[in-house]
């Protein structure tokens, strides 16, 4: 069942279960924004007719990351008529290889995993964001997507509205951050550019779980840049079994496992 919260007028976050995504709706007179379309058609139907359930209005879509649970639903959406999809040109370039993410789908997308069925067909985004922010009009509502550098991947993409900001996965709460596709000393400084923004939006919204406010941005940015100090001592101190610094890292073993090794990768 899609939970549905209203941030701001014409802004809302639609919460599905399983990774507890939240998708973000933004409304206008002319056209509606859909931020993120779940991790396959069955994921993809429920947050359509959810979004169905606020405006019959055309739709635009914009993918924040190359993560399969934020893009794996855009066929579903191509097939409800929307044919401008948005997302930052990393992203598109990490898209384009992603089938191989079939294989970490859950239980619940059995048709995606398979690529068998309607709606299963990778649709990759028809439309870019550089290093220069866009503004998409949707009639009398204006929206910008916008790109802070390096952080959970190379290509988050955040989308602010007149009082809200969707920050796809820069931002989680409720769990440890996912290092897997990381830069670990990138995202920290993204995290600290993304605290200064926040007198301008009333909501921050993350990737999963509850909205957020500025005290839980700037704590998880402070928390990350005391975990790369901590790494990257251990990795000078221990040069051979730097994951021995597990356990002093603020995260989990797993979580601190994938930290280090892709500090060690993306560090020049």
């Amino acid at each position: 069942m899609t939970q549905v919260q209203k941030v701001g007028a014409g802004n809302y976050v639609l919460s599905t279960a399983g990774a507890l995504l939240n998708t973000g709706l933004v409304v206008g007179e002319a056209r509606a924004l859909v931020i993120d379309t779940g991790c396959g058609p069955r994921q993809a139907a429920e947050i359509l007719a959810a979004v169905r359930g606020i405006t019959e209005l055309e739709l635009v879509v914009v993918n924040t990351h190359a993560h399969y649970d934020h893009f794996f639903g855009n066929a579903v959406f191509a097939g409800a008529g929307a044919t401008e999809i948005w997302a930052h040109e990393n992203a598109v370039r990490e898209m384009e290889a992603s089938a191989e993410q079939r294989t970490m789908l859950p239980d619940s997308e059995p048709e995606m995993a398979a690529g068998k069925g309607e709606g299963t067909e990778i649709v990759l985004p028809t439309a870019v964001v550089g290093s220069q922010p866009v503004i998409v009009d949707l009639g009398g509502t204006p929206v910008t997507l916008f790109y802070l550098g390096r952080g959970h991947t190379d290509g988050d993409l955040l989308v602010g509205t007149a009082t809200t900001l969707f920050s796809g996965d820069l931002v989680e709460q409720g769990s440890h951050p996912s290092f897997e596709d990381s830069f670990p000393a990138d995202w920290a400084y993204s995290l600290r550019q993304l605290s200064a923004l926040r007198h301008r939006y009333e909501f921050l919204v993350p990737g999963h779980g509850q909205p957020v406010d500025d005290e839980f941005v700037r704590t998880m940015a402070n928390t990350m840049t005391t975990a790369v100090r901590q790494a990257r001592q251990a990795t000078r101190e221990m040069p051979n079994d730097a994951t021995k610094a597990i356990p002093i890292l603020p995260y989990g073993p797993e979580q601190s496992r994938w930290f280090i090794k892709r500090l060690q990768e993306t560090s020049s």
